[in-house]
């Protein structure tokens, strides 16, 4: 029976008897329950499934090392995971279920935007520690949140990057087609855009598409008769696959960028390789088979022995906020006091089991604000994979002090 305001840890004495130093001792093991709050159904799920998967691989991970300990005391995490749907209501909804009825102080995930941000208006009131994936609206980490951090880099972070990369490249009339009312994706074009008219480029045309919508056949019909020298795409993958598809379809021989972060074979539901030949995705250095680190090669390999399919590319954040949560408490010396959990994660080191390529901010994984910065890269499609083809200009500690400023 639970008792309305304990923590619910659910201890589980599984009391294991060892000889020390010629006498018995008692290593209680417990169990820690953490939250993910994810999407884990619907369009967005691509991005919150993966996430919440790589969170349990982590706690099982973790289990088998011994789990997280604190004292004399090793904590098993029980990962209890609630669909959010990517909507701020299902959002809220299942962060107070986690809260209120499970008794969680520790809750992951947390792939879009908006839903994030529903979370974030409230999170600083609570007894609980957030921990933010791939959702990359910048304004989720300039709300002076303590108890929140977050392991990708804002999404105008990596549109700067991007459009000094497309100027680099030559291209003076970029056609934008996107999912523009979304914030996140809309700062990214809006930072690319900055850098590409510093250059003397433009973009000529903004054409957005919904998140449903399947046929842009019309949009892109109009951007072909504007005779841009480029297209950049951003917008969750499904949608931008049929893009690259019907922009073949078309005619448009145009160079293709986008901002989509999805894998092979999520793009590969959608369009052909052929299709897909020499598309440009310009993120944050994220997972791809060919360009990782031993860390991710395992991660890879891991992750698709385990379910079946391979990991997203972006399904690492979520891994890593895994192992950053763990040495947090460890360093703290708690699972009860969660201001002091959060405190250690604004000091914290990357930690060595962390998959993605992270530029650290005064030595530390989060900076001031609770932001974490990876490096940025240019990745294209080759022969039916995604290539690492170069690092994009990526100054964390610069865009530190400038998220430091807002509001």
């Amino acid at each position: 029976m639970k008792f309305q305001g304990e923590i619910n840890m659910k201890i589980r004495t599984l009391v294991a008897t060892f000889a020390m130093f010629g006498g018995a001792a008692l290593a209680a093991e417990k169990q820690l329950d953490i939250g993910v709050s994810d999407a884990l159904t619907g369009g967005a799920a691509v991005y919150g499934l993966p996430q919440a998967n790589a969170v349990k691989m982590a706690a099982e991970e973790i289990n088998a090392s011994g789990g997280i300990k604190v004292g004399s005391d090793n904590y098993m995490l029980n990962v209890i995971a609630y669909d959010d749907k990517a909507n701020p209501t299902e959002a809220s909804n299942s962060v107070r279920k986690l809260i209120d009825r499970d008794g969680v102080k520790f809750i992951l995930g947390f792939c879009c935007s908006g839903a994030t941000g529903a979370v974030a208006s409230f999170i600083a009131n609570e007894d609980a520690v957030m921990l933010v994936g791939n959702a990359a609206e910048r304004s989720i980490t300039t709300r002076e949140i303590a108890n929140l951090t977050r392991t990708r880099p804002p999404a105008d972070y990596t549109g700067a990057a991007a459009g000094t990369f497309v100027a680099q490249k030559g291209h003076k009339k970029v056609a934008v087609l996107g999912a523009l009312d979304i914030g996140f994706y809309a700062s990214y074009v809006d930072a690319f855009e900055k850098e590409l008219n510093k250059a003397g480029g433009a973009i000529i045309t903004r054409e957005s598409f919904g998140l449903k919508d399947r046929d842009m056949s019309p949009q892109l019909t109009k951007i072909r008769e504007m005779q841009p020298d480029a297209i950049l795409v951003v917008g969750y993958v499904e949608p931008a696959a049929f893009i690259y598809r019907q922009s073949v379809e078309l005619g448009l021989d145009v160079a293709r960028y986008g901002f989509t972060s999805g894998s092979e074979e999520q793009f590969l539901r959608v369009a052909t390789s052929d299709q897909m030949e020499g598309v440009w995705d310009l993120r944050p250095t994220e997972l791809t088979l060919l360009s990782a680190s031993d860390n991710g090669i395992a991660y890879h390999k891991n992750y698709s022995d385990k379910y079946g399919i391979a990991p997203s590319p972006s399904s690492p954040y979520a891994y890593d906020q895994t192992y950053a949560l763990k040495d947090a408490i460890e360093a703290a010396g708690t699972v009860e006091d969660t201001s002091a959990v959060a405190a250690a994660l604004r000091q914290l080191s990357v930690p060595d089991e962390v998959v993605m390529q992270y530029l650290p901010v005064d030595g530390k994984m989060f900076d001031v604000n609770g932001q974490a910065y990876t490096s940025n890269g240019a990745f294209q499609w080759q022969k039916g994979n995604w290539v690492f083809v170069q690092d994009l200009p990526s100054d964390a500690s610069a865009y530190s002090a400038f998220l430091s400023t807002i509001d």
